[in-house]
């Protein structure tokens, strides 16, 4: 994959045409990318904050606007919290409550482009951010986005140069996986959904340390964002294992804030991906192969796109897609990771793991086991 050293890029002015004016100024470090706002009314992007190598800049002229303004657009339509809000009205509700929506452009090859975006979760309770990887292809004229999971994503993966070889492999089981039948009523919460008779192996995923150490449970299964939707995710703190958070699984890696971001998303093969947030002195992964168990950060407070911690852990969360192609938190309910077989408790946070007649429920310190 291509990359640059990240400057600031000071954007002037985003006119109602899209045509973005930004000129780059003195280099920041590389741990540190530094981010614009796109400022003007008018436009998808305006009031976006956009992350951009000054070369990417460059290579993109003038189009980096409407690159910025399509990408933008879809990011808002698949955002939970933006739902049912034009673009303008969404970004604007998000900077109300101290939340950006970033667009962070990693990649440029012809009429290619590939990156990150993100909009922060609220800063003002627990929570947890919406993100997406993006490739996007310029068709006559005309920027077509696809972020992760959408249908355009899983297509533009077969035939975008900004893909390697292997990524391509993982990338394209993981979007093509269509995802267990649900046995639950349509009327249902979806943290009631059973495992029963639905396909619950995970393909060997680990916990997100080293096997054979420990780490203390400090939150059962509970949503992603703390909110609704499935409950996918499991909060570890302490233990043996020196706070490393590591891989549940060889993949693809991508360090979703940047360099120096707590928040690391890895796509596994056999169509699961999983996200780790709040780490601190993290790896940083671009799109970037790497093995089992491979170090992605500690455990930490990090909340580079927001939410909140009380204490150093890390925000495990299990992800998949349906057979539409859209990318979801997927439930823990009946699944096993880490040798152990979680259950959803009556509230979130309170459910535990169960393994060869032992229970640990939060405050428990268990093993990471491979079978």
């Amino acid at each position: 994959m291509l990359s640059g050293l990240p400057v600031r890029i000071a954007v002037t002015a985003l006119a109602v045409t899209g045509l973005l004016a930004a000129a780059p100024s003195a280099p920041t470090p590389p741990s540190a990318p530094a981010a614009a706002s796109a400022t003007a009314a008018g436009s998808p992007s305006a009031g976006v904050t956009v992350k951009m190598p000054a070369a990417l800049a460059d290579r993109l002229g003038a189009d980096r606007a409407a690159l910025v303004d399509a990408v933008s657009a879809d990011v808002l339509s698949r955002s939970h919290d933006a739902e049912g809000l034009a673009p303008a009205t969404a970004v604007g509700k998000l900077a109300a409550e101290g939340r950006k929506v970033v667009v962070d452009v990693r990649a440029v090859s012809r009429d290619w482009a590939r990156g990150v975006a993100y909009v922060e979760a609220s800063r003002a309770r627990h929570g947890a951010p919406e993100g997406w990887l993006y490739l996007a292809h310029r068709e006559n004229g005309r920027w077509v986005p696809g972020l992760e999971g959408d249908r355009e994503f899983a297509d533009q993966v077969a035939e975008s140069p900004l893909v390697g070889a292997a990524e391509r492999r993982t990338m394209t089981a993981y979007a093509e996986r269509a995802a267990a039948p649900r046995t639950r009523p349509l009327d249902a919460h979806p943290e009631q959904v059973s495992p029963a008779g639905a396909q619950a192996n995970v393909n060997g995923l680990l916990l997100p340390w080293m096997p054979d150490y420990y780490m203390t449970l400090t939150g059962g299964p509970h949503a992603h964002d703390s909110g609704s939707g499935y409950w996918s995710a499991l909060d570890f703190a302490g233990g043996n294992a020196s706070g490393l958070v590591r891989s549940s699984r060889e993949g693809t890696a991508t360090s979703m804030c940047g360099a120096g971001g707590g928040w690391t998303r890895v796509i596994h093969p056999g169509g699961f991906s999983t996200d780790y947030y709040h780490m601190r002195n993290t790896t940083y992964y671009n799109g970037t192969s790497i093995a089992r168990s491979a170090r992605l950060g500690s455990i930490g407070t990090d909340t580079c796109a927001g939410g909140s911690a009380t204490g150093a852990h890390v925000h495990w969360s299990l992800r998949t897609y349906d057979a539409n192609y859209v990318g979801q938190y997927t439930w823990l309910n009946g699944r096993t990771i880490g040798g152990w077989t979680w259950w959803n408790g009556s509230a979130q946070y309170s459910g535990c793991g169960a393994r060869l007649g032992v229970t640990a429920c939060p405050g428990t310190a268990l093993y990471n086991r491979t079978g």
